[in-house]
């Protein structure tokens, strides 16, 4: 049991860091460079990521790190360790609800309502302007969310 739950923490660690240096480059220069171009591109590169994006091996990080997440939580609750439990239990938090939950509720739903949208009219930069703010702010939670679920993950693997 050991053993799976040292892998489990490392395999967690590491993809929790990942997600996390992904959505950290969509925080600091992506959607900055996006809100530099005209709305009608800008929501044409955005709307192209979003249709990439659930095809590609980002995918095959992201949903497989909050499914170990749920197992971490398990053995953690299974053979409490203490702090190491503690720890273990706040990363499976971290990520699963304020880095993959909050994805499902908050980001997603701004993608959809941003695919229903091209052009540059009026309404279109309206959307794009406050999609750019919203979306970010979400995105900074999601990053600052997976780092330290990565965080709590290693504090976890240091002490059990």
């Amino acid at each position: 049991m050991q053993i799976v739950l040292v892998i489990s923490l490392i395999a967690a660690a590491i993809g929790s860091g990942l997600v996390a240096g992904i959505f950290f480059a969509f925080s600091t220069f992506i959607m900055t460079a996006f809100s530099r171009i005209p709305a009608e591109q800008g929501i044409a590169a955005m709307n192209s990521i979003n249709v990439t994006i659930v095809r590609s091996p980002f995918m095959l990080l992201f949903v497989p790190v909050a499914i170990l997440c749920v197992v971490i939580g398990v053995l953690a609750f299974v053979n409490w360790r203490g702090g190491a439990s503690s720890m273990m239990l706040a990363g499976v938090a971290l990520y699963v609800i304020a880095s993959f939950l909050s994805t499902i509720v908050f980001n997603v739903p701004m993608n959809d309502a941003l695919a229903k949208v091209s052009g540059n009219g009026p309404e279109a930069v309206q959307l794009w302007t406050t999609y750019l703010r919203d979306w970010t702010w979400w995105n900074h939670v999601r990053t600052i969310a997976s780092l330290l679920a990565s965080v709590a993950f290693v504090r976890a693997l240091m002490i059990i």
